[in-house]
């Protein structure tokens, strides 16, 4: 089988049997996913590129710990949250900060970039300000596309109460946006 070929799965049992060059697969397939993760909590891509080194270092140290029980992807993405977590609290700030760095284009005129920018910087105003919980589960459900048994199994909260956390997240932010230009820009 060719080395391209083989899954997530296959590839990291290969490099627990010791064939640590195929280690370099999940490296090339997560790369990016990883220094996204990194630049969401870290917002400076040099930060994000030593956080991205740091996560696969690690995972190559726990590698042996990685039992398939769920997708490897699930695995290395839980890994690299936790990480981030615990370097955020370890500088001494507490709270997650959500930012997204997309532009966003409600209005098909090129002269709304300044009104878009406004309306994202609204919006992550009012993420950021929700429980730290119902923000964590937010982040995770719509930046980064995790199911809620995905984040139920980063964040240890059972499914229906992430379930909730997202509605209730939605509905603050549907009321606090209420009135402003971002209700009709982004759909909640």
């Amino acid at each position: 089988m060719d080395k391209e070929n083989l899954s997530d799965e296959q590839a990291v049992r290969k490099v627990q049997k010791g064939k640590s060059e195929f280690f370099s697969l999940i490296v090339e397939r997560y790369s990016n996913r990883i220094f996204s993760i990194g630049m969401r909590f870290f917002y400076n891509s040099e930060d994000s590129a030593d956080f991205t080194q740091e996560v696969f270092l690690k995972a190559f140290d726990k590698i042996e710990s990685y039992r398939e029980i769920a997708p490897f992807r699930f695995w290395l993405v839980k890994l690299a949250y936790n990480l981030a977590i615990n370097i955020k609290k370890g500088r001494g700030e507490e709270h997650l900060q959500v930012e997204v760095n997309e532009p966003v284009y409600c209005g098909e005129s090129p002269d709304q970039t300044h009104v878009n920018n406004e309306l994202k910087e609204l919006l992550m105003q009012e993420i950021n300000r929700l429980p730290e919980r119902y923000r964590i589960c937010l982040d995770l459900y719509f930046f980064f596309g995790l199911k809620y048994s995905e984040i139920s199994g980063i964040t240890g909260y059972p499914v229906n109460t992430i379930k909730s956390d997202v509605f209730r997240a939605k509905n603050i932010l549907r009321d606090k946006l209420k009135g402003t230009l971002a209700e009709e820009c982004y759909e909640m």
